[in-house]
């Protein structure tokens, strides 16, 4: 019960770093981004074909061109030794999973950008190396989906409003972006234009 608990405060803390704004723990239903665009770097990896399963599983349209970009960005993992037995022939390897999001607008205008992260144990027994590859690539897939579920349900707490929040957000960005790019020129433009002075002649040494 504990740690349950302490993965919700967690699971909430990620959510409002990005700004996505939890209305109730488990709450289920069709998601606000009713057409979106999905795209990865891996363009043919699990994890974007499970995301887009869940997408239409739950009435999102899914195609270019849609309102919404959803980028998969990227997706890393990392192993390291957890502990080992007593007798050596075994030892503990921790997985940690972590995948890069964005969420853009018809203008490819960033929305909102976080990360997931999950992480698993499994044993690695050096008398039994088949089993426990089969058991770490059945950890990996359960990750996998575990991801895409959490991912889920961020994307489930955007409301309209907090949509049309970030939308104006991201214009106010472009615009105060196009707007230092204008001055930066118009003072490059300036400098260019302003006389060239002479150098400063000195006169002559006069020699006794």
């Amino acid at each position: 019960m504990i740690k349950r608990s302490l993965a919700l405060i967690a699971l909430a803390s990620l959510l409002g770093a990005c700004g996505f704004q939890l209305r109730g723990t488990g709450e289920t239903g069709r998601l606000a981004l009713s057409e979106l665009n999905l795209t990865a770097r891996n363009a043919y990896g699990e994890t974007q074909r499970l995301m887009r399963r869940q997408l239409e599983a739950s009435g999102v349209k899914v195609y270019p061109g849609a309102p919404y970009e959803l980028v998969l960005a990227r997706e890393t993992e990392k192993k390291r030794t957890a502990s080992y037995t007593s007798s050596a022939r075994s030892v503990e390897y921790e997985l940690t999973t972590t995948l890069e999001y964005e969420l853009l607008d018809a203008r490819k205008q960033l929305l909102g950008n976080n990360e997931l992260e999950v992480q698993k144990v499994y044993v690695h027994d050096q008398n039994n190396i088949t089993a426990s590859t089969q058991e770490a690539q059945q950890l990996r897939e359960e990750m996998r989906r575990e991801m895409v579920q959490q991912l889920m349900l961020r994307l489930q707490q955007l409301t309209p409003e907090r949509i049309a929040l970030m939308e104006q957000r991201a214009r106010e960005r472009a615009q105060a972006e196009a707007q230092a790019a204008e001055a930066e020129r118009r003072a490059q433009e300036q400098q260019q234009e302003a006389p060239q002075q002479s150098p400063l002649e000195l006169p002559p040494t006069l020699m006794p």
